[in-house]
């Protein structure tokens, strides 16, 4: 069953969305739960996934110190 969810957005980002949907002939509410799901689609990590990265604990302590190098400005980027 379908939820109804109250969101608030800046008058620039209800602009945006209003005139995407109107382009594709959808209604705003459309086209925002389909913005959203295609971005979770594309940054959310696997399920399983996830489980396999939360036992590994070395490469967890390799990414604590990988952040904290990062906060620290440690270390240099590579590209």
């Amino acid at each position: 069953m379908a939820k109804t969810v109250t969101l608030r957005l800046d008058d620039a980002t209800y602009a945006f969305f209003r005139d995407c949907a109107q382009a594709d002939n959808r209604t705003l509410s459309n086209m925002i739960e389909t913005a959203a799901k295609r971005h979770l689609e594309r940054v959310s990590v696997d399920p399983e996934e996830r489980r396999e990265i939360l036992r590994d604990a070395p490469l967890l302590r390799r990414i604590r110190a990988g952040a904290r190098d990062a906060k620290s400005r440690r270390g240099r980027m590579i590209g």
